[in-house]
């Protein structure tokens, strides 16, 4: 529940800082996002729910309704970045012209499923290292299976990134090393794994994510949405940015209150590091 906080936290900001990113980018993917935070309240109810009623039908139901609601933001996740990327149809006004599928093509559709794939990895490492067996033995199978399909889908992503964006040839911020940090933490995750070694690989995927993701912005930069339809009609964080008063106030709220959030979760975790047994489910 915590981690989803920090989606709702980005969009506030981004609906704060700039307003006219929010405004195109919320107006533009509001089906795509209305699926994300369905996906999410049913996941959170699921929770809740699946142990309400020891009926096998009624729990596999709920089950069910976990996996999709995690499924889902997952391969949304990937589908949005690739399409700022690569661009959507937007006008001279920041006015988005276009509908859902037309955020559905092969490059954006290669990214979500990598993205599906990565968090996929990532979440089965964090089980192994919160669960013990039989489930963190099927966890730890789960993770040799579909790592490599990660790390094949990241790589195509890669490619498409440079035959159907301009990521690659458009002066902007040079990413420098860090696309070379996102597949070398990437593939030390792999090899790790297969050793046995979760705790660190658990570190490396968290980093291939981080880099990944910084990457894509770089590679932006200045821009933070690409119009399809002219590259002059692309917002950027000049023309879609709020006032400088109101970028100084929240640069200092964020400064004082971010460390402060990340301390706390921080201690939560460090808190419930422990494995979760059937004994721990008894105690509750």
């Amino acid at each position: 529940d915590g981690n989803e906080v920090w989606i709702l936290t980005g969009g506030g900001a981004i609906f704060a800082a700039f307003p006219h990113w929010y405004a195109t980018l919320f107006s533009g993917f509001y089906l795509a996002l209305l699926l994300m935070l369905v996906a999410l309240i049913v996941r959170a109810v699921a929770f809740e729910y699946r142990s309400k009623d020891k009926h096998p039908t009624w729990r596999a139901t709920w089950d069910w309704l976990i996996f999709f609601g995690s499924a889902v933001p997952a391969l949304l996740w990937g589908v949005a970045l690739a399409n700022l990327l690569k661009g959507t149809p937007i006008d001279a006004t920041k006015t988005f012209t276009g509908g859902f599928f037309d955020l559905l093509n092969p490059y954006t559709l290669i990214a979500g499923l990598a993205s599906l794939a990565l968090f996929t990895t990532h979440g089965a490492i964090f089980l192994n290292l919160k669960s013990t067996d039989p489930i963190r033995a099927r966890s730890l199978a789960i993770t040799r299976k579909v790592g490599p399909v990660a790390t094949t889908l990241l790589l195509l992503f890669a490619v498409g990134t440079y035959i159907w964006t301009d990521a690659f040839t458009r002066a902007g911020v040079n990413p420098g090393l860090v696309p070379l940090l996102a597949l070398g933490s990437l593939l030390a995750a792999g090899a790790l794994i297969h050793r046995g070694r979760m705790g660190w690989s658990f570190v490396l995927t968290t980093l291939t994510i981080l880099f990944t993701t910084a990457t894509m912005f770089l590679s932006l930069y200045p821009r933070v949405m690409v119009s399809s339809l002219d590259p002059d009609w692309s917002l950027t964080i000049y023309n879609a940015s709020s006032t400088p008063y109101t970028l100084t106030v929240m640069s200092i709220v964020a400064l004082i209150f971010v460390p402060i959030v990340l301390a706390y979760q921080a201690w939560t975790y460090w808190v419930f590091r422990h494995r979760v047994t059937a004994e721990t489910e008894l105690e509750y």
